[in-house]
């Protein structure tokens, strides 16, 4: 099928399931701080996901032009299916207040969002524990700790028809505070206990890869520093696979956008007697 909007790309089906996780930072520039939504939809678009998760994502915020990111990005990918949810509601720096889902369409909101090229027969939204004293950090450049404020979390989780058949799919953004990330991992897992296997869990977990595979009980789908976005040091951003999937290859492209390179893995969906 060709693409109207970007002459000369040919959108191919995979013989594997595409997804990628990138955590966005609102499609902010890292060299100039601006949002320009030409500059965001060729990033997504370059992504190339069947399924996509994205973090820090803002609809109607000031300091995004007031734009639907999560509808940008649809288009650009070619969505079949998407769904955004608000971890809170408000603008930065002004009232903001955790988000209730009964939240006006108008509203200046953030959160995560989950597209999907294939259909989406249900999706299911999960709102995490909440860290609602301040909690001591200590950062690289401070010898105390810092007293700090986390936001509310949440997880968005579809069930994607795939050509390859049924797959869950979760996308979440963790709190930063080590300790509490945890908790909120655990919760995801339980909530993702009754849903149907293979399972891919995607998102900027705050935490390295061996924590989140021992949390999960998940193989990670590739290894890739993804933090911070110029010369790396970490792997915050994760996908997770549990069941009859496995990863074909992987990467973790840098793009015009955030302080995170998005994590892209291949995936091959397989009848479970394949399993060894």
């Amino acid at each position: 099928m060709r693409d109207t909007k970007y002459p000369g790309r040919l959108w191919v089906l995979h013989g594997a399931m595409r997804v990628a996780t990138f955590n966005i930072l609102h499609g902010r520039s890292p060299t100039d701080d601006q949002v320009d939504e030409a500059t965001f939809a060729r990033a997504i678009h370059s992504l190339d996901a069947d399924v996509l998760a994205l973090q820090e994502v803002d609809r109607n915020q000031p300091r995004s032009q007031r734009l639907d990111l999560t509808a940008v990005a649809a288009e650009a990918m070619g969505a079949h299916d998407h769904r955004f949810v608000a971890a809170l509601s408000g603008v930065p720096g002004a009232t903001w207040v955790a988000a209730t889902g009964e939240e006006q369409p108008d509203a200046a909101t953030y959160g995560v969002a989950l597209l999907s090229r294939y259909p989406v027969s249900a999706w299911q939204i999960v709102r995490l524990p909440v860290l609602r004293a301040p909690s001591p950090m200590w950062f690289r450049d401070r010898r105390l700790p810092t007293l700090v404020r986390d936001e509310p979390r949440v997880a968005v989780i579809a069930q994607v028809e795939s050509p390859e058949g049924s797959v869950s799919v979760a996308n979440t953004h963790l709190s930063f505070v080590p300790w509490w990330n945890g908790r909120q991992l655990r919760a995801l897992v339980a909530a993702l206990a009754a849903a149907s296997r293979p399972v891919v869990l995607m998102g900027d977990l705050n935490m390295g890869p061996k924590r989140a595979a021992s949390l999960t009980g998940m193989s990670g789908a590739g290894t890739h520093l993804t933090f911070p976005v110029a010369a790396p040091r970490e792997q915050l951003d994760h996908v997770l696979v549990d069941g009859a999937v496995r990863a074909v290859s992987s990467s973790a492209p840098l793009l015009a956008l955030s302080d995170h390179r998005a994590l892209v893995a291949e995936l091959e969906l397989r009848e479970p007697s394949d399993e060894a």
